[in-house]
């Protein structure tokens, strides 16, 4: 006695494939095309000045606070505990401010951008350095240039959208 060896699960998808062919021939979809990596207006500047705006608050936070005596543990023990929590609230917002620049920077903005905006790649290097700085130094100077160079994104982002969105800062 011969027995005939079936493969269950090519004859399985050939059947899947052809009720997909025969439904789609009865319901044909439609094509779509979109111009961005997601729907329009998920891209928004706003994410970055909010945590710029942690980085300045922090910054002024850890200059200051006011070290306790020497000799008092446990005031020195707040003291550390609290600036280190100041420290990495900076470092973290400053690094979220990154993120969210760079995914403007390489996500939304386009090479028809730069015609109008031939400053584009330097603003954003710029201010990536600038988050940079704003982690690794406790820097007014360097928290405010930051802040300063946020505001630049916002007004150019909305501009190629040709919308006036007002800056607003909460500090």
């Amino acid at each position: 006695m011969q027995y005939e060896v079936v493969n269950y699960t090519n004859l399985g998808k050939t059947m899947l494939k052809k009720v997909a062919e025969f439904v789609e021939s009865w319901f044909p979809a439609e094509s779509v095309s979109a111009h961005c990596d997601g729907p329009c207006g998920v891209y928004d500047p706003s994410s970055a000045r909010i945590a710029a705006e942690a980085v300045v608050s922090m910054t002024k936070k850890i200059l200051d606070l006011q070290p306790p005596a020497s000799n008092d543990a446990q005031a020195m023990a707040a003291y550390n505990n609290t600036m280190s929590r100041y420290i990495q609230i900076k470092e973290e917002q400053a690094q979220i401010t990154k993120d969210e620049l760079l995914i403007l920077w390489t996500d939304y903005f386009k090479p028809v951008h730069l015609e109008k905006y031939p400053n584009l790649h330097d603003t954003f290097w710029k201010a990536a350095k600038l988050c940079s700085a704003c982690k690794v130094e406790v820097s007014t100077e360097h928290a405010n240039e930051l802040m300063d160079a946020v505001q630049n994104i916002h007004q150019m982002f909305w501009a190629t959208k040709d919308r006036d969105v007002t800056w607003y800062k909460a500090s």
